[in-house]
């Protein structure tokens, strides 16, 4: 379960690394700047949406959102 911008960025160095890919390489692939994936894996907030959407799908990740189990009170 990711609940930060920086649960979404170590997710994507550890996809990124497991794949050979240097920081650079990924920022080439998605023909964007290394910049952005610096950022992103440094969990920055105020990354755009769709640029970290189109990053996880380069390393082929997907999303999934869904509601909130429910938790039984105490």
């Amino acid at each position: 379960m990711l609940r930060t911008a920086a649960d979404i960025g170590q997710v994507v160095r550890a996809q990124r690394q497991s794949q050979g890919l240097r920081q650079i390489d990924l920022a080439g692939i998605g023909n964007t700047g290394n910049r952005l994936i610096v950022d992103i894996e440094k969990g920055k907030p105020t990354v755009q949406l769709q640029k970290v959407l189109d990053v996880l799908e380069l390393l082929g990740l997907e999303v999934t959102v869904r509601s909130k189990a429910s938790r039984s009170a105490l």
